[in-house]
């Protein structure tokens, strides 16, 4: 199994500050499920921006996909970035676009043929249960719905590397535990998901899932509560087949 990610002794500092990463070293294994864990404040937005390329680091080394991703060329950002998904706290839906429209774009950009895209699409709100808002604006959906086209939107190529900041932060639990169902079903198919929340029920979902502890910029060995037997977790629905579209899209 190979790595996908890998950092090494890197720092991130923002001005003249104290740094916000301190020597935070790991690897991802490809294919394999993460999740991040810290309070508020302790550096897991500012990791996730690492890996998805949108800061670099101060000091220290990240290969991504096996090149160096520090001294990587601007000209060749886009085509690195396609091959990972990303799940904003702040969605980042294009406002003038339609729900089915932000969810296509992923496909528009990697080229695909506008039947298969509406293919792909339906099967994607279907599964969010939106369906009845494809053609709604961001500014008409509630958040909890925004949430769901911003996470469809990322995971209908089926990116290399997930990347998911507090994804399920603004739905009820039983969408909470379909989206966790959907990020799983993707992990399996062999994409490499990375988490970041702070719902120790959903953690407790995915037992085979490798877990990350910042406090204070630095990574640390996770403390986990106490959690009482994990109640049996409702039925959901089978993902889309859309999430089986080749990777690297």
């Amino acid at each position: 199994m190979a790595n996908i990610v890998q950092f090494e002794n890197v720092g991130l500092r923002y001005g003249a500050g104290e740094e916000t990463l301190c020597d935070v070293s790991f690897t991802l294994r490809s294919g394999q499920f993460y999740f991040l864990t810290g309070a508020s404040g302790a550096g897991k937005t500012s990791l996730l921006k690492l890996l998805y390329l949108s800061q670099r680091p101060s000091r220290g080394i990240i290969r991504l996909f096996g090149e160096d991703a520090v001294i990587l060329p601007r000209d060749r950002l886009p085509g690195f970035r396609r091959r990972i998904g990303v799940v904003f706290q702040d969605f980042r839906l294009i406002p003038h676009l339609s729900a089915a429209d932000n969810i296509a774009l992923p496909l528009r950009v990697a080229g695909m043929a506008e039947s298969e895209i509406a293919r792909a699409v339906r099967e994607m709100l279907t599964w969010i249960g939106l369906s009845e808002r494809a053609g709604a604006r961001p500014a008409t959906l509630s958040g909890g719905e925004q949430q769901r086209v911003a996470i469809a939107r990322s995971v209908i190529a089926r990116p290399e590397l997930l990347v998911a900041d507090e994804p399920t932060g603004n739905v009820d639990p039983v969408m909470a535990e379909r989206l966790l169902h959907l990020f799983n079903s993707l992990h399996r198919l062999g994409t490499t998901v990375v988490m970041a929340t702070h719902d120790w029920h959903l953690i407790e979902r995915i037992p085979s899932a490798h877990h990350m502890h910042l406090e204070r910029g630095r990574l640390v060995d996770a403390q986990w509560p106490d959690l009482p037997p994990p109640s049996p977790p409702p039925s959901p629905a089978a993902p889309p087949r859309s999430t089986t579209v080749r990777s690297g899209l």
